[in-house]
């Protein structure tokens, strides 16, 4: 019998695209999300390219008796939780507001876990955990130290998992992602943002049809070879990928386990930008700006231990990542 996954925040950008994954390993996945930050048209493209008719509930992960419910309902063997705010600079805006929402919406999922004795969970952790690198490529055993609330509220989520496992038996995995980018080669599904993006590429691919005017680029005096802050960015499907493996993973073991999921090579704004330009043959028109609040310079990944352990590797380059970007934004 096929497993049946839980994913909050299913109909999100990651968790979209893992749902896909998901159901081509032979998962079941049920789609949790308040779609606070995401779109109800995703479950049409979503049944369009698994050509099955997914489940999609609408909830919220601070609503602890629907959690039960869906978990009774449908039998869950494991969780992946993708649900939580993600913004840097809003987060340091309202830090209040992510505590509540990433810290205490969690622990609302867990004690619903609890109570349904589901006890396997994959994390959707963060590389802001790491705050500012001491040294480079960062390894899952850097010292976490958040610049900033978001990653913070994941540092939280991760030693709150770290007492669960140790103490109620759960099996947990922690993945650490770098930078999610780029869409599904259907181009059904990707970023689309409900506002105005926060993030690099799905605001390019903005400015590359014309629907925002120019790119602001935060940061122009870096210690690094153009002066824009350098990102480890990963392809979505790689990164769905991912998630399949730390479900084996956590079907056979016990404890909890962290796992960096990031290419290894850092990439600048401005190479992104001209990869973006000749993946769309568009011009992006750019702006520079003082740096932001809780930013940092460079940060990349060494996915070592997740090759070794999990057996992932990242297959997509940054050409691949802004191709099929640029095909989904043609087609929203």
């Amino acid at each position: 019998m096929s497993k049946k996954i839980l994913i909050t925040g299913g109909m999100g950008y990651i968790g979209s695209h893992t749902a896909v994954s998901l159901v081509s390993e032979g998962y079941y996945p049920i789609l949790f999300d308040n779609l606070s930050n995401s779109r109800l048209e995703v479950l049409d493209a979503l049944n369009s390219i698994t050509k099955e008719k997914l489940v999609f509930v609408h909830g919220d992960i601070c609503d602890k008796k629907k959690l039960i419910e869906v978990m009774t309902e449908f039998h869950i063997d494991a969780v992946i939780h993708f649900a939580g705010l993600k913004a840097v600079g809003e987060s340091v805006v309202k830090p209040l507001f992510y505590y509540e929402n990433n810290v205490g919406g969690t622990i609302t999922l867990l004690n619903a876990m609890k109570e349904c004795n589901v006890k396997k969970i994959v994390f959707s952790s963060s590389a802001t955990v790491y705050g500012e690198p001491k040294y480079l490529p960062l390894d899952e055993s850097h010292h976490r130290s958040a610049t900033n609330p978001y990653g913070q509220s994941k540092i939280f989520i991760e030693k709150i998992l770290e007492d669960i496992a140790l103490y109620q038996g759960f099996s947990v995995v922690n993945l650490r992602y770098f930078n999610p980018v780029g869409a599904h080669k259907s181009g059904l599904i990707g970023d689309n943002p409900l506002n105005i993006p926060n993030n690099l590429m799905p605001y390019i691919a903005q400015v590359s049809t014309g629907k925002l005017d120019k790119l602001s680029i935060f940061g122009f005096d870096y210690n690094t070879p153009d002066g824009t802050g350098i990102r480890d960015y990963v392809h979505v499907v790689d990164l769905a990928e991912a998630h399949i493996k730390a479900l084996e993973y956590i079907m056979n073991n016990d404890g909890i386990s962290s796992f960096n999921i990031g290419t290894g090579q850092g990439y600048s704004v401005l190479e992104v930008i001209r990869s973006y330009e000749i993946a769309s043959g568009k011009s992006i028109p750019f702006k520079f700006h003082d740096r932001r609040p809780g930013d940092i310079s460079e940060c990349y990944a060494s996915a070592e231990k997740a090759n070794r352990i999990l057996g992932w590797k990242a297959k997509y380059n940054l050409e691949d990542m802004c191709l099929s970007s640029w095909v989904f934004e043609q087609n929203k």
